[in-house]
């Protein structure tokens, strides 16, 4: 996996530099002190992840992020400070690191990357109401609909929670919707799709799903109202 970091603080850049040489099949490609040469970088250079700092003179990390579009790779922030944090869910970026940042913390979050970028190359195709599949690496697996939570928008990829894990598959959420079975799924959020029959509660405008809490749109409540089973 090769990584790219940027920071405009050279002692935050070497800190980084030292957590990446203790994990296996982690290459540092490169190291950039502006976002501006970050950019001209991954122009030319493959850089499957990017540990990209938020605060910097010029052009920010959040503001690279935006002008990356959709072909970007995948992102784990960096910063001294938390209250970034909303912008940085908003944006669907792997993680949001606080510096000085804890090697364990980090391994957890360059496995999440790890994940996204093994799936990066699935696809999801549906066989009838029994099954989906997904493609993965030119290999067509197959996962019961039974077995689906829900579908959750992650930038350029959708999350398919299952009951065992999720898998990243590189397409939109609207594509999805139009394959899957209107009967069975239904959008309740701009960045939602749930299994109606997996939902155990509503409270407060949220859905619980396996002890996960989806949010509900204003615009979806009333649909999703007419399609429950209502005593």
């Amino acid at each position: 996996m090769n990584c790219l970091i940027v920071d405009d603080n050279k002692l935050a850049r070497t800190a980084m530099k030292q957590l990446t040489s203790h994990v296996e099949h982690l290459q540092v490609v490169a190291e950039c002190n502006s976002a501006m040469e970050a950019y001209n970088i991954l122009q030319k250079e493959k850089v499957d992840l990017l540990l990209l700092d938020i605060e910097m003179p010029g052009m920010s990390g959040i503001e690279l992020t935006r002008n990356l579009g959709r072909k970007r790779p995948v992102i784990i922030f960096t910063t001294v400070k938390k209250e970034y944090a909303v912008e940085a869910f908003e944006l669907n970026v792997a993680d949001y690191l606080i510096k000085p940042v804890n090697p364990a913390r980090f391994i957890q979050a360059i496995e999440k990357a790890r994940e996204i970028l093994d799936s990066n190359s699935r696809e999801l195709q549906v066989a009838d109401n029994e099954f989906i599949f997904i493609r993965d690496n030119g290999v067509l697996k197959r996962i019961k609909m039974d077995d689906i939570l829900f579908l959750e928008a992650m930038g350029d990829y959708v999350k398919l929670h299952t009951t065992q894990k999720f898998h990243a598959i590189h397409t939109t959420l609207k594509a999805v919707e139009e394959k899957l079975p209107a009967a069975r799924f239904m959008r309740v959020h701009r960045s939602y799709i749930v299994a109606l029959d997996k939902i155990e509660a509503i409270e407060d405008g949220t859905i619980n799903i396996s002890g996960n809490a989806i949010p509900i749109a204003d615009a979806y409540r009333s649909p999703l109202n007419s399609r429950l089973n209502l005593l």
